[in-house]
């Protein structure tokens, strides 16, 4: 027995300053246990990989189970945990300011059936899905689902269009060669395959209730959440200024630079930064050059009064939330994220 009782739970765990409580077993992480509940703490790769589920740890004990690689010794130092790995050894009390309201979106599991499949380079494809006559799916702009194999795996992959009424789910997908499910897409899918798929999953969406200006980051298909929320503003009618910073290692890994273009006609404030980190010289590249988050760093030097939202591989991502608050001065609450992982097929 521990002092707040039995070995393996359930134990409460309370999220400060909203007060939100959800119980979770021994054998359960923090994060699952959360999202099953309805408590959708901030997150993105779920293996410990990105950091976007950091929370301080109040009061309480917990184990990491699997291998925390976005948790420092000084994170642990600090007090810090990874929710999407750590389970609770007694009832803990966490802080984290970017959980959801009561009453998010349900999570549901639909049939989708594909409709198109556009090659946007190389090696990304936009896939458009039709979701069922009556369904009533609603997810927010940033968010992801799931697609579900037929051996019970999944993919993950966000939604790049902000509403999908009469339209259904844009996806965009980089192919991972030997990938289970990306090998398929861009060898034998056709349309008229249908898929499975669950969700909506994810903390990372805009938060309308702020005027800040805007710095959107992407590095390759992260983009796609990126562009639901540009679509969102554009509908908002939001006058905010907007400054996206897209990276990728060759021009042709921007592969919607002229619909950003676009969207400049449509959201005037809209500034638009590429960055290129590996050009070639066949490339003929006359922009930006360098990491996309430096880019940032050296345009915007302080970001004590803006929102981030940041969207792409781990190593970029925390790099971003470490570099943009220590050097200048953005809020840990202002930092939005969703990382991935290729190796995972996810985005």
């Amino acid at each position: 027995m521990t002092p707040n009782g039995p070995a393996n739970g359930p134990f409460t765990i309370t999220i400060e300053p909203s007060g939100r409580s959800f119980q979770s077993a021994a054998a359960d992480t923090l994060l699952a246990a959360a999202i099953a509940q309805g408590i959708n703490l901030p997150y993105g790769c779920k293996d410990g990989a990105c950091g976007s589920c950091k929370c301080k740890k109040l009061s309480g004990s917990v184990v990491h189970t699997l291998q925390a690689k976005a948790l420092s010794a000084e994170d642990q130092a600090a007090g810090l945990v990874l929710t999407c790995c750590a389970q609770a050894t007694s009832d803990v009390v966490l802080e984290s300011k970017q959980v959801t309201e009561i009453g998010a979106l349900p999570i549901k599991k639909l049939p989708a059936r594909v409709t198109s499949l556009d090659r946007l380079s190389p090696d990304v494809i936009r896939l458009q899905l039709q979701l069922p006559a009556n369904d009533n799916f609603a997810y927010r702009p940033g968010q992801y689902v799931e697609i579900i194999l037929r051996d019970g795996s999944r993919r993950s992959y966000s939604m790049a269009n902000a509403s999908h009424a009469g339209s259904g789910l844009e996806l965009h997908l980089r192919h991972m060669p030997g990938g289970k499910f990306t090998d398929h897409v861009f060898g034998a899918m056709q349309p008229k395959e249908i898929l499975r798929f669950e969700g909506p999953y994810g903390s990372f969406f805009l938060r309308e209730q702020s005027d800040k200006p805007i710095i959107l980051l992407a590095s390759g298909t992260g983009f796609a959440p990126v562009k639901a929320l540009l679509e969102q503003l554009h509908a908002l009618g939001s006058q905010r200024a907007i400054t996206l910073y897209w990276g990728g290692r060759r021009p042709q890994d921007l592969y919607m630079q002229d619909w950003v273009v676009a969207q400049q006609a449509l959201l005037p404030q809209l500034r638009f930064v590429p960055v290129v980190s590996d050009a070639l010289a066949e490339d003929q590249w006359q922009g930006r050059t360098g990491l996309v988050h430096r880019a940032v760093l050296e345009d915007i030097p302080d970001l004590s009064a803006h929102q981030v939202y940041a969207c792409g591989a781990p190593v970029m991502v925390e790099a971003a939330r470490r570099d943009f608050s220590a050097q200048a001065g953005l809020p840990a609450e202002e930092f939005y994220a969703d990382a991935f992982t290729s190796e995972a097929d996810k985005h």
